[in-house]
């Protein structure tokens, strides 16, 4: 099982990535050794993910949300709101 995932950043930038264990990655990414991009731009906080049955599948999905806008990718996780903290 991997994971897609959308953090929202301190300055309102959104950060995608892929995991094939969420809740470590989201530590990593706090503790500001998930990713460069993030790194600088703590606090950040989980606001979308997707499962995903294998690594490729994940990183495909991952590709087409990167190249979402911004005002997509706000649609995209309010399609999940409400939804997020009962399933991480």
């Amino acid at each position: 099982m991997h994971y897609v995932y959308v953090l929202r950043c301190n300055d309102k930038r959104y950060y995608t990535g892929i995991t094939n264990n969420l809740k470590r990655r989201l530590e990593e990414h706090q503790e500001g050794i998930g990713a460069r991009f993030t790194k600088y731009r703590l606090p950040v906080k989980l606001v979308y993910f997707e499962k995903c049955s294998d690594k490729i599948e994940a990183a495909k999905r991952e590709k087409v949300i990167k190249d979402f806008s911004q005002k997509k990718k706000e649609k995209l996780i309010e399609s999940l709101q409400g939804k997020l903290a009962s399933s991480v």
